[in-house]
């Protein structure tokens, strides 16, 4: 028995990835996604596959019923479900929110992941970190990785849906972004681009302004893709910041434990 199993809950869909073992240096050997209604058939499934893991950790936004099925499904192995819940410090990062642990766990990950990934280029520098999934964060990071604060911003999906069922009549199909809209699908979807977009560039000002550095401009997310041609200056578009965090967390806590 031997690697490890990260795990990312989101509010839509169940990712994982299998390392050979907890750390940032690890090899991949497997992953996978699945749609929160059919996470009941991992076990059977595509898990009944893989290699047992020694370890796990995961990072969930989802309810408490969806952590308690996702657990159902590794019942067939020995390993302990461990979560990551938002600290007051850890894997070098301060935490600033008012109540830390009320702080989303997938937006704490991910700002490990976030700062590991900067301190690995060179002499630190402050972080802006923006996920895009099916609500958009906005996260700022200082050079002495001390979390400032962040913003929450709703996604495409739910920004199109308010509008829908607030005004009557108002349902286009999905349009392109473009900079002086003339059709109402055009001019929903570029609204909504730009308003994330700029946002974002209210947040790196404010982060410029602070740390009097500039700041290191990274994206993560299922749908970073999309935002990266609208936003006002080059980001740096990392899918697997999640799991980078994960493991980055796994390795530090193993070498706390004398595991490592």
């Amino acid at each position: 028995m031997s690697g490890f199993l990260a795990l990312d809950v989101g509010n839509t869909r169940l990712k994982w990835t299998l390392y050979d073992r907890p750390s940032p240096s690890a090899r991949m050997l497997a992953q996978g996604a699945e749609f929160l209604e059919q996470i009941d058939r991992l076990g059977d499934g595509v898990w009944s596959q893989v290699p047992e893991p020694a370890s796990m950790l995961g990072c969930i936004v989802a309810a408490t019923a969806v952590k308690h099925r996702v657990q159902e499904q590794m019942e067939q192995w020995a390993v302990e479900p461990r979560w990551v819940v938002a600290s007051d410090a850890e894997a070098g990062l301060t935490n600033g929110y008012d109540f830390p642990a009320r702080l989303g766990a997938d937006r704490w990950v991910a700002m490990i992941g976030a700062r590991h990934h900067m301190l690995q280029r060179g002499a630190p520098r402050p972080i802006l970190l923006v996920m895009v999934g099916t609500a958009v964060t906005v996260e700022a990071i200082d050079q002495h990785g001390r979390f400032l604060g962040g913003l929450i911003l709703p996604g495409h999906g739910i920004m199109l849906r308010a509008l829908e069922s607030g005004t009557a009549g108002l349902h286009v199909p999905t349009g392109d972004v473009v900079e002086f809209p003339t059709n109402t699908s055009d001019a929903l979807t570029s609204g909504g681009t730009f308003a994330i977009a700029g946002a974002c560039e209210r947040m790196f000002q404010h982060l410029f302004k602070r740390c009097a550095a500039e700041p290191l401009c990274l994206m993560t997310g299922g749908a970073g893709w999309k935002m990266l041609p609208a936003m006002t200056r080059p980001f740096e578009l990392i899918e697997s910041m999640i799991f980078d965090g994960l493991l980055v967390i796994a390795e530090r806590r193993d070498a706390l434990n004398g595991r490592g």
